[in-house]
């Protein structure tokens, strides 16, 4: 049965961080895997911000409209239905784990974490006002809950109370990316992602002090946005162990990201959560071996091809950095371990999931 799928795209407006990436990097492969007869469209609404379809297959609905004020009366008053601001759609896919409000179309949700309901205080704006107190009724209601990860999957059911035939992991991809032949010598670490409290940023930087202190510096490049409050992270960087060694080099464009991780010796990942952590299979599929916390759905995602170790234990960090530092032999391993690994991660193959999957919510829609 051919469907109208219309995909939230607001996260991917600016800076593709996170949730963004996710959005555009799925816009893209429901356009190139859909069905006969089935069509993506993605939807924006903003007062600032004008939308453009991120593929020529791709139709695109704009509002001008608040996103703050819209978001605000989507969450708390579940009105206006999609469909007065975007047109007809079979399904409605909102990339947030609240569901967008429609008159008809099945509602899908995409929950990547849970991090918020346990650590409020470490999230900010609508994240902190509605998510933990919206997301159970929200998932519970949804035709559909997409998740990115299995772990995510099974703590979705397990807190939420969501039913498990109602739940459908589609994997992040990896991006098509032709692995490093040899790890550099003399490359720095790298750390990718957004300078916030589950990433852990803080204890990263310890770790390093615990470098510095016996005797290595490792240069350490971090690169992702820094919100307001990572500024005494920032100020850290100018302290008399770190200053020099440790360097942000701000968030990262799409054209500047390969050649990023090209420079690269070694990936580092220490988040207190990760729901999937793209920059993991970014970093397999360069060829960069990876170094990553054994909290979330890290594991699932690294497999093998990674090594583990204690986000809340700095010593633990410095420690496996310092032996695989001096080793190029266990790094060349990984490297050749991680570029299997990621053969498992395909942006395409999870779009054809999802398809099946939005089928079966305008099902379950239809027998409300």
């Amino acid at each position: 049965m051919p469907v109208e799928a219309l995909l939230d795209y607001r996260p991917a407006l600016r800076a593709r961080t996170g949730v963004g990436e996710y959005v555009h990097r799925t816009a893209l492969a429901l356009a190139d895997t859909a069905p006969a007869g089935s069509r993506v469209t993605v939807f924006s609404s903003s007062w600032k911000d004008r939308l453009q379809a991120p593929g020529p297959a791709i139709a695109a609905r704009d509002a001008r409209l608040p996103v703050r004020l819209l978001n605000w009366s989507w969450h708390r008053l579940g009105w206006p239905p999609v469909e007065w601001l975007a047109g007809r759609a079979d399904v409605v896919h909102s990339p947030t784990p609240l569901a967008i409000p429609s008159a008809r179309a099945a509602q899908v949700v995409t929950i990547h974490d849970l991090f918020f309901l346990d650590h409020p205080d470490a999230t900010e704006a609508e994240v902190r006002r509605d998510y933990a107190e919206l997301v159970g009724k929200h998932a519970r209601r949804a035709d559909l809950v997409v998740t990115v990860s299995d772990t995510v999957a099974a703590q979705v059911v397990a807190r939420l109370g969501v039913a498990p035939a109602r739940v459908l992991t589609c994997h992040n991809g990896a991006p098509d990316w032709t692995p490093r032949a040899a790890v550099p010598a003399d490359g720095p670490v790298i750390f990718v992602g957004t300078l916030e409290a589950r990433k852990n940023v803080g204890g990263l930087l310890d770790a390093w002090e615990r470098l510095v202190a016996r005797g290595l510096r490792v240069p350490l490049l971090l690169a992702g946005g820094a919100p307001a409050s990572a500024a005494p992270l920032l100020a850290r960087l100018q302290s008399p162990a770190l200053g020099g060694l440790v360097t942000h080099v701000g968030y990262l464009e799409e054209a500047d990201r390969r050649a990023f991780y090209d420079r690269a010796r070694l990936l580092v990942l220490p988040s207190f959560d990760e729901g999937f952590g793209l920059p993991v299979v970014e970093a397999m599929a360069a060829g960069v071996p990876v170094v990553a916390a054994r909290r979330g759905a890290l594991p699932e995602v690294g497999g093998d091809a990674a090594a583990y170790v204690d986000p809340t234990d700095p010593d633990d960090l410095a420690t496996i950095v310092a032996r695989l530092w001096a080793s190029p032999e266990a790094l060349a391993a990984m490297r050749t371990r991680g570029s299997e690994q990621v053969r498992r991660f395909s942006w395409h193959a999870s779009a054809r999931r999802l398809w099946d999957g939005y089928g079966e919510a305008v099902a379950r829609r239809a027998r409300r």
